[in-house]
């Protein structure tokens, strides 16, 4: 685990790609969705999941949810969501970590190759931090998708 008390070694930690565990399965994490493309091979304009660590950050940054949905995504765990072409999906800080814990938000990805399952050789190799705790790094299911509007949601995946 790191062990960090400084806040002057944090000072590019937007700009790098993280490698964890995070509440749905193994991803990359990063605030420079450009630097996330490049390592996923995909286009530029295909847009990344943002995650954000509470609701307190959401709303800080602008993000509105329809009156008639918000007890639903509040309660709703492991899944994302759309809201007018902008995705996004509230997950606590599955590790005690430092660095994940100083960002409010970040650009979300699967750790693998477009198409391809989780290979460790691959993250390690494109990833600049790897933050992992005892139980290691392993795949699991990806969030739900839902796409929501005043009036309804819709299960994408």
């Amino acid at each position: 685990m790191d062990d960090i008390n400084s806040t002057a070694r944090l000072f590019s930690i937007e700009q790098k790609v993280l490698l964890t565990q995070t509440d749905t399965t193994v991803g990359f994490l990063s605030q420079n969705g450009t630097k996330l493309a490049h390592i996923k091979s995909r286009s530029q304009h295909k847009p990344f999941i943002k995650v954000y660590k509470d609701f307190k950050s959401f709303h800080k940054y602008g993000a509105r949810i329809p009156k008639r949905q918000k007890n639903r995504i509040r309660r709703m765990k492991r899944s994302s969501f759309i809201i007018k072409n902008n995705s996004f999906r509230i997950a606590p800080i599955p590790l005690h970590s430092s660095l994940l814990r100083n960002l409010e938000w970040s650009y979300s990805t699967s750790a693998n190759e477009a198409g391809k399952n989780f290979q460790r050789a691959f993250c390690e190799q494109k990833a600049d931090i790897i933050v992992e705790d005892k139980r290691g790094l392993y795949e699991k299911s990806a969030s739900n998708i839902y796409k929501i509007n005043n009036k309804k949601i819709v299960r994408l995946r």
